[in-house]
């Protein structure tokens, strides 16, 4: 679907990765093997948003809540981050990507958590953004957002009444981040599981019956011509 050149690509896509199980059990392949096949469609669909001109991504990569499922299943996903991040890290020069990462990275294993480091340090001053929520979820945003704004204020930094939505937004993950004007979900589901809830106050978004690993640039060319097609009228008329 051809874009229009009379409206604006959006700076800022989020994506909800969704469906690499259903993608594996359909062809009879374990859930690994729709992981695996996830991870290259995210590989394409990074590329293409820099042709586009997208200054931010973010994808939802694993929530609070993916630990509820097996130890298999967590392991291998947890295998094929390990090995993207290797290989962004070799090849960081020639792609010029910054890396970002929304949530608590604690739980990571000690080896992951050094990778993200590594990557966020040595893209630092890369221009297209690249945000991964991992063991991210919404609600706990939130929730660390305003127990360090407490912490400010049992420490004299603050008074409670300083709090607006601009001061509670710098403890957030996503400080300095703009909002993302468009959230992709593939999948067919209809919810947005508790992914980027305070930024999403004024998202546009789209719904789409293809797998995650099934998707590709022509999809997000769908999304982004229904993006441009919406009025976007931020409360007013």
């Amino acid at each position: 679907m051809a874009l229009s050149e009379n409206n604006p690509i959006p700076q800022h896509i989020a994506i909800i990765m969704d469906g690499n199980g259903r993608w594996a059990k359909k062809r009879g392949l374990p859930r690994t093997a729709g992981h695996a096949a996830g991870a290259e469609a995210f590989r394409k669909i990074a590329n293409y948003c820099r042709t586009l001109g997208v200054k931010y991504l973010t994808v939802y990569a694993f929530s609070t809540e993916n630990w509820k499922r097996s130890e298999e299943e967590v392991g291998g996903i947890m295998r094929l981050l390990g090995k993207y991040l290797q290989e962004a890290l070799r090849d960081m020069e020639k792609n010029r990507v910054c890396f970002r990462f929304f949530g608590d990275l604690s739980r990571l294993s000690p080896q992951l958590q050094k990778l993200c480091s590594e990557a966020v340090d040595q893209s630092a001053d890369y221009d297209v953004q690249v945000n991964f929520c991992l063991n991210y979820g919404g609600r706990d945003e939130i929730v660390r957002a305003a127990r360090a704004f407490a912490q400010d204020v049992a420490e004299g930094k603050y008074s409670s009444s300083d709090l607006t939505e601009e001061l509670l937004s710098t403890y957030l993950y996503s400080k300095d981040v703009p909002d993302p004007e468009l959230i992709i979900r593939p999948s067919g589901e209809l919810r947005t599981s508790n992914f980027l809830l305070w930024q999403s106050a004024y998202s546009e978004f789209v719904f789409m019956n293809v797998l995650w690993p099934d998707f590709g640039p022509k999809d997000l060319d769908e999304a982004i011509a229904e993006y441009q097609r919406r009025n976007r009228r931020f409360g007013g008329t």
